[in-house]
């Protein structure tokens, strides 16, 4: 084969694309029915790729774009007629829109493969941040999506976030790795097996519809006509069925996640007390849960390091180099004693 046979053949496969918006505009342009012009522009790269739709008279919505993942195929039918049932029981969330067949979700062909593409309701406000009474408004909206889920009775979830979701398959990744060494899979099957041995011995946990994320990062503020503070929630994409320690956890676990000690900062730890105070205005908190909400702080750090083990074919092995994961290692190992606070 010649050099220029070589360089006109068919295009090499790809692990990950990032969609440019005008083609993205058009394609959502003929499947949507929305009749003003708008312009489509990529607004992040993350764990999936979201879209930014500007339209000529002001308005604004946003298209996400799926990313493949490890866990296996896209969750949307569960996740979009989760958030039709929240928004029409009055919850606050980034309802999905429907495309001219009336379809919550259509698949979009990338180079990689088939990814599924949702348009969302534009949410104003801004991040909770370090605010106080935010942070106690977002938990009780969170508390208020777990109550009014409770009657959720459309698609099942692909995915249930139990021990095997969790811990043991992101454990499984993590052991996989290229930067992994025989060393520190040994620490992580160690601590794993600690910590599934934990909770399985915590009694009566409660289960209840997880947003999967909650770490202020997917939560705008705005205020009610009379002065209230509301949190709307977006991106689903990683909640089911779960532990509602688990569902706590998360903000708790985004607190300590750079931090050298096991411990929270005195401003810190006012904010978890406000996050807490405002779960509980709205919904209980058994003993039980509470106490194992420690536990779920390493079983998230398990779950966040899988993802990102997962993801070496798009980001390169290198991103997750031996130091950085051992330092990982030691964070989970100086979690594991820790109490609630």
């Amino acid at each position: 084969m010649t050099d220029l046979e070589l360089r006109t053949s068919r295009p090499l496969s790809a692990a990950y694309s990032t969609i440019d918006g005008d083609a993205l505009g058009g394609f959502i342009a003929s499947a949507y029915p929305f009749d003003a012009p708008f312009t489509c522009r990529l607004l992040r790269r993350g764990f999936n790729d979201v879209y930014l739709l500007r339209f000529a008279d002001g308005h604004k919505k946003v298209a996400r774009l799926s990313s493949r993942r490890a866990r296996g195929a896209s969750n949307v039918a569960y996740e979009t007629a989760l958030l039709r049932h929240l928004k029409q029981a009055g919850g606050d969330v980034a309802a999905p829109l429907g495309t001219n067949t009336g379809a919550l979700s259509i698949e979009v062909a990338a180079v990689e493969g088939q990814r599924s593409l949702v348009v969302f309701e534009y949410l104003e406000g801004q991040f909770p941040g370090v605010d106080l009474q935010d942070t106690k408004a977002m938990a009780a909206s969170l508390a208020t999506l777990h109550r009014l889920a409770g009657d959720y009775g459309g698609p099942p979830s692909q995915y249930v976030l139990d021990l095997g979701h969790l811990v043991m398959r992101p454990l499984q990744r993590l052991l996989d790795h290229e930067s992994t060494d025989k060393a520190l899979a040994e620490r992580l099957r160690k601590i794993a097996a600690d910590l599934i041995a934990k909770i399985e011995a915590a009694p009566q946990l409660t289960r209840v519809v997880c947003h999967g994320d909650c770490h202020g990062g997917n939560t705008f503020m705005t205020s009610a006509p009379d002065g209230r503070r509301v949190g709307s929630f977006f991106d689903f994409d990683d909640g089911g069925p779960g532990y509602l320690a688990y569902d706590l956890a998360v903000y708790l676990w985004a607190m300590l996640l750079h931090r050298e000690e096991a411990a929270l900062s005195e401003e810190q730890h006012a904010r978890w007390t406000c996050f807490v105070e405002g779960y509980r205005a709205v919904s209980p908190v058994s003993p039980n849960d509470y106490a194992a909400i420690a536990r779920f702080v390493c079983a998230r750090h398990f779950w966040f390091l899988g993802e990102y083990a997962s993801r070496s074919d798009e980001w390169g092995s290198a991103a997750l180099p031996l130091e950085w994961l051992r330092k990982q290692a030691g964070k989970l190992e100086s979690w594991s004693g820790m109490e609630t606070p």
